[in-house]
């Protein structure tokens, strides 16, 4: 794929999707044009290919039309190791534990995180609820940390980098009452990431993309 046909991939840099499709399409080494948007003032260009209007999405050059766009961040980070997995990402996975996880993860995990974390936006009331609702996964995670070095078993890999940006807003929510919790493989893990090479490399911050723009090399 010549520099010309890099894929575009509209992001936004805190969004934890985008964040863990970033991780993703890093470890493959696949290059994208990065474009980086304010999901408060959405472009027309990224509407046009976003049915939803979330981030991330990414659009390939060489796919036929109804395959060109990918706009869930799982499928992206599929995509990305489905073309190369040097760090093995994938190795000892199957299916089956992908799909698993991936249930929990983006299904009630993400469901009591938000109802937590965006409290106003739901019901207050509710709040403490959904946190130890969230807490509870958690806890299992950790569990699974404390028989295995990392969620995907003997090394970090897609379980582990799927998950970590979203532990990072559990605990960004309230980060002393994360800290005192009893899930001590869960944070050793968690801080590993925090401090990584990997994190810092995703999280540079591009100026905003503008019509007429490719984009930036990533």
């Amino acid at each position: 794929m010549a520099e010309g046909e890099f894929p575009v991939f509209w992001s936004f840099r805190r969004c934890p999707y985008a964040m863990r499709a970033r991780l993703a399409l890093k470890a493959a080494g696949q290059r994208v044009w990065l474009r980086e948007i304010l999901l408060r003032d959405k472009p027309a260009a990224f509407l046009a290919v976003a049915s939803d209007g979330t981030v991330p999405v990414l659009v390939l050059p060489d796919a036929p039309p109804d395959a060109a766009v990918i706009a869930e961040s799982r499928d992206i980070m599929l995509w990305a190791l489905g073309r190369a997995d040097p760090q093995g990402w994938l190795f000892g996975l199957s299916s089956a534990q992908i799909d698993a996880h991936f249930d929990q993860l983006d299904g009630p995990f993400k469901y009591h995180l938000d109802r937590y974390k965006y409290a106003s936006r739901f019901d207050r009331a509710e709040a403490a609820e959904h946190r130890r609702a969230a807490a509870e996964i958690a806890k299992v995670w950790d569990q699974r940390l404390a028989a295995q070095p990392a969620l995907s078993g003997n090394r970090p890999g897609l379980l582990d980098y799927a998950s970590l940006p979203f532990v990072r807003q559990f605990r960004i929510a309230d980060p002393p009452w994360f800290d005192a919790q009893d899930w001590p493989h869960l944070a050793s893990w968690l801080t590993a990431f925090l401090e990584s090479a990997q994190l810092a490399a995703i999280m540079e911050k591009y100026p905003l993309w503008q019509e007429g723009e490719a984009g930036f090399v990533f």
